[in-house]
């Protein structure tokens, strides 16, 4: 299964995408700044650009693993309902770890994550917790019958 999340707008806060799985639109996204960082380049390179918890990962191609319990969202009730904590993370990114596709309204509510919703209001996304329980079971048959699940990050701007 193929993902691809294009980047639509980037300012000093945020950064706004769509989120798209095999070219059929899923949601919006909302993650933290886009600093123009991308998968070419090494980590020390990265790492000189990165403001932690406040720098949308590089862009490029990672896999998306589903079988990862969160220790952060095992913790949270919704989470082990909808997910059993296992919020579908991001593998491979050079200079971060623990990237998940999670829910959220703004930036704030991330540190590198993925935040799904409607983008409704300048700066946030809405209607999370729909988009999330759209998405989830999607990613979650693809795991079952043991697709690679992979996203694609682009910009557009």
């Amino acid at each position: 299964m193929r993902l691809q999340l294009k980047r639509i707008y980037t300012c000093k806060d945020y950064t706004i995408g769509h989120l798209y799985i095999n070219n059929e639109y899923i949601c919006d996204t909302i993650e933290d700044t886009d600093r123009m960082l991308d998968n070419s380049m090494t980590v020390e390179q990265i790492l000189k650009v990165k403001v932690q918890n406040k720098t949308a990962i590089p862009t490029g191609t990672y896999n998306i693993l589903m079988d990862v319990v969160s220790p952060k969202y095992s913790k949270k009730q919704y989470y082990m309902d909808i997910c059993k904590g296992k919020v579908p993370r991001l593998d491979g990114i050079k200079g971060f770890a623990g990237v998940l596709i999670h829910v959220g309204n703004t930036a704030v509510d991330t540190a590198g994550c993925l935040l799904v919703g409607k983008n409704l209001v300048k700066g946030k996304v809405l209607y999370s917790k729909q988009c999330f329980e759209k998405l989830y079971p999607i990613l979650k048959s693809a795991a079952d019958r043991k697709e690679q699940i992979t996203i694609t990050i682009t910009r557009t701007y």
